[in-house]
């Protein structure tokens, strides 16, 4: 297997190799939110949690909306991703109308408005963290391939077989890993 050569970047995907064990990261995508000399910030997209917004966050008007496992880094707080960034104060550009974060309380009067639909806003416990060189050591030992989707696309596809398609659009190379079996010692 070869690496796909391209290098983690804001907006860039990692996508977990098919054998990961780990029970964050086994067939896990991770939206890269900020990549620089001191680490890396994700959050995971495709493990939604059997909570919704609402189960967890108090004293908001009532938006039905998902909760995600972002990633086994400060499970007791809360994380967003969002299309809003021209109305959320403090909000992190990460590519293609698309941030992270901002000012809560920008995020309840929005929705106290109904001016934010649940498609333009996602809730996660947790983050995914590297510290400075990590990712890169497990991008060497194939952990990892990092892919640039765009970020409309992502967000399309259906959360149970985004790992599985996000392979499949590697090509041809990653065959092998979009068919490899959930748990191999069942074959």
């Amino acid at each position: 297997m070869k690496p796909t050569n391209l290098k983690p970047a804001p907006g860039s995907i990692l996508i977990s190799e098919p054998a990961l064990k780990d029970m964050y990261f086994h067939r896990a995508v991770v939206l890269i939110a900020d990549h620089n000399n001191e680490g890396s910030f994700g959050l995971i997209i495709n493990k939604p949690l059997e909570v919704q917004f609402n189960d967890i966050v108090r004293d908001f008007p009532p938006f039905n909306a998902k909760v995600f496992l972002g990633g086994p880094v400060n499970t007791k707080n809360l994380f967003f991703l969002h299309k809003r960034g021209d109305f959320i104060r403090n909000s992190q550009f990460i590519k293609d109308n698309l941030y992270w974060g901002g000012n809560i309380e920008d995020v309840k009067a929005l929705i106290d408005l109904g001016e934010m639909k649940p498609d333009d806003i996602r809730f996660y416990i947790g983050y995914s963290g590297w510290t400075e060189y990590q990712l890169d050591e497990e991008l060497q030992e194939f952990s990892w391939l990092v892919a640039e989707p765009t970020i409309s696309d992502l967000f399309k596809k259906p959360i149970s077989e985004m790992w599985k398609l996000s392979v499949a659009e590697l090509g041809k190379d990653y065959e092998l890993w979009a068919n490899y079996p959930s748990d191999p010692t069942l074959n």
